[in-house]
């Protein structure tokens, strides 16, 4: 059977390399939070594999109207139940947004380097992938602006059929978040029929005080979506369960073109009970905040010039030597992210695994 074109000029996602089987390693390359689940959440998990012979709930209503007390208790103004749409991570429920608004030949505006899935939603929903250039160089005051995304070179490049624009912040891979100012500014210049995603599924990590609230952010513009994840700051990566802010037109349509059941029973009791014990999940967040802070000011007096790392994950701008020294830290041991010809994105660990890479980032000096 003859495959669409976009299906077979699809870029293949390239996952963080495992650990080989019988071999000692460090695993950095997934972004991965290296806290197991709470014992609670645990718990719940295993209260709800005796009805794993049932459907899960297909709304989530738990869950959702869960989200939407959770979430209306930090905006400024409430966020309801229908304004909310959970799916397989937050990378399953960007698809069905992109399924949900884009027709053939309609444009998709993404900052690049950014999250590699990207380009493959955007191909698989019928729609043109347009890559948008980062910043580069320093600002006027010295300051560096390697990996920020360039909001008004973003602004510049929406044409007539441009439908999206995808804004990752804090931005991975690199890690600098967008700032509140520039982002108003962008927003000013987007037409309101384009949909804007704020993909925040590092939104725990950042202390950038200039970042924006994104829920304010949600509030005062129609067309933003938000979009979040439980598998990073929640540690629930295996179980899928992400969720979408939107208004409720385009709520509905999300809902209507999602995979029915799509986030399991076990998910979506897991997700629950991580959102009744955030505050103790939070205070692991605080822990790797602060050992983030440990790594980079480490890397830093090791003599790397190194972006703003906001998220869970350090970024190496290593250009023609990623390959080489992505392969050198596996033979050392750890294993990180390589981007082939651009950069390494390594993960925030527990202290010694970070130590680990410490040293090997010495040996890479």
């Amino acid at each position: 059977m003859r495959l669409r074109d976009a299906v077979t000029t699809l870029p293949a996602y390239v996952p963080g390399a495992r650990l080989p089987a019988g071999l000692p390693a460090v695993k950095l390359s997934s972004n991965e939070n290296p806290y197991p689940p709470l014992p609670s959440v645990v718990d719940a998990i295993v209260a709800g594999v005796g009805a794993t012979n049932r459907y899960p709930d297909l709304a989530a209503v738990q869950l959702v109207e869960a989200l939407a007390e959770r979430l209306t208790a930090k905006a400024p103004r409430a966020v309801t139940p229908a304004e909310i749409v959970v799916g397989t991570g937050s990378v399953g429920v960007l698809e069905h947004l992109l399924d949900a608004v884009c027709d053939p030949g309609d444009e998709v505006l993404v900052p690049w380097r950014s999250f590699e899935a990207y380009p493959i939603a955007v191909a698989v929903a019928g729609a043109r992938f347009v890559p948008v250039p980062l910043q580069e160089g320093h600002d006027a005051d010295g300051r560096s602006l390697a990996g920020r995304l360039d909001l008004a070179a973003l602004a510049a490049a929406i044409g007539e059929r441009t439908r999206v624009v995808v804004v990752c912040t804090p931005n991975n891979p690199t890690g600098p978040a967008v700032h509140a100012d520039e982002l108003e500014s962008f927003l000013a210049a987007v037409p309101p029929h384009v949909m804007v995603i704020l993909d925040e599924a590092y939104v725990e990590f950042v202390r950038d005080p200039d970042a924006p609230d994104g829920l304010a952010v949600y509030a005062a513009h129609p067309n933003v979506v938000l979009l979040r994840t439980f598998s990073k700051a929640y540690g629930l990566a295996a179980l899928r369960v992400g969720y979408a802010v939107a208004r409720p037109d385009l709520a509905a349509g999300v809902r209507a073109v999602a995979t029915p059941f799509g986030v399991g029973d076990l998910a979506q009791r897991a997700a629950l009970a991580s959102l009744a014990a955030e505050d103790e999940l939070l205070e692991r967040v605080e822990t790797l905040v602060a050992e983030r802070t440990r790594v980079t000011d480490a890397l830093r007096e090791q003599g790397w010039d190194l972006p703003d790392a906001q998220g869970n994950f350090v970024w190496f701008p290593l250009g023609a030597r990623t390959a080489e020294l992505g392969a050198r830290a596996r033979d050392e041991g750890v294993l990180v992210r390589p981007f082939a010809g651009e950069g390494v994105r390594v993960s925030i660990g527990s202290v010694a695994e970070d130590d680990a890479f410490l040293r090997v980032a010495a040996g890479w000096r």
